[in-house]
């Protein structure tokens, strides 16, 4: 459970999560990923550290919610780990239907929206152009309203960790690695306090590590765009070539010299632009640096370390 200044809503969700781990299984354990918060968050979840069975994970500092997601499941022991946030807004009913799921064959258990319509207009129109982009260039679906709140086999854990990605997109992620899975559809709770922490410039950034990790298509696209604009400028030129030989009329000078060299510097910049988030993953993946720091890990888990 990645947690960031989520002080106000941390405690009454693990008031209601425990008993419902503890009803469920008798070895559990509830990992809270504290991403730097600079709230009360980690006060709050100190006395939670007290219950057998309950841990936290400090990062050094915010490094983002994949980061605090990849760090849960490095640290996860369970042959079954739920990923959920901390707002409170992923009903905890749905858990043991995800048990069961599992138990039935499933590897994993994903609950998808049944609808945005909690989500103002701008983030709805974009998450849906956004999944037509990724999906249109990606050799496998990635659902449009399934999220992080999800049942994994510990296999499928070990496959995401075997990936070497930096730049984590996980929702692909969980696609590319295939498995069987199954979808639950449910309707998020109200967010009882606070505003979401992931701010539109943090979605945007998401999506487009996500694009430039599972599709080619901005290149191809803007490939094909240089490819006509050629075309459309070669038939240009030979239609004033054309017309100056039979009319005789002058050839075209300074607006038509200027507004080519306007347009063609737009279409070059533009290029170099998308090329550059492509050099620019790369980049980061060649520093290989660590996708997150863990500052402290503290409390204990209900459950067997021993193979």
């Amino acid at each position: 459970m990645p947690a960031y200044n989520e002080a106000d809503n941390l405690g009454p969700l693990l008031t209601a999560l425990v008993p419902a781990l503890q009803a469920l299984t008798p070895q559990w354990e509830l990992i809270v990923v504290d991403d730097g918060s600079d709230d009360h968050t980690a006060a709050v979840l100190h006395p939670w550290l007290q219950t057998p069975g309950v841990r936290c994970l400090a990062l050094s500092r915010n490094f983002g919610k994949e980061a605090a997601l990849t760090a849960g499941l490095d640290h996860a022991l369970g042959q079954v780990v739920v990923m959920m946030d901390a707002d409170g807004q992923h009903p905890l009913a749905l858990l043991p239907r995800m048990l069961q799921g599992w138990r039935d064959g499933a590897d994993t258990v994903c609950a998808v929206r049944d609808s945005r319509a909690d989500e103002g207009w701008a983030k709805r129109v974009g998450t849906s152009l956004f999944y037509r982009i990724v999906n249109a260039g990606s050799p496998m679906a990635i659902p449009a309203d399934a999220g992080d709140f999800r049942l994994l086999d510990r296999r499928v854990v070990d496959a995401l960790q075997s990936l070497p990605e930096r730049n984590r997109f996980l929702k692909g992620l969980y696609a590319w690695v295939g498995f069987r899975t199954e979808f639950i559809r449910y309707t998020p709770a109200p967010r009882a306090h606070g505003r979401s922490n992931f701010s539109m410039t943090r979605l945007l950034t998401l999506a487009l590590t996500g694009v430039t990790a599972f599709s080619t298509l901005p290149l191809r696209l803007w490939s094909g765009v240089g490819a006509v604009v050629a075309l459309a400028a070669m038939a240009y030129g030979a239609f004033i070539t054309i017309e100056h030989l039979v009319s005789g009329n002058p050839v075209p000078g300074w607006p038509t010299v200027v507004v080519s060299l306007m347009f063609f510097s737009g279409v070059q910049l533009l290029s170099i632009g998308i090329l550059g988030e492509y050099i620019g993953r790369i980049f980061n993946e060649v520093k290989r640096r660590p996708v997150y720091l863990l500052r402290e890990s503290s409390g204990n888990g209900r459950i067997d370390r021993s193979p």
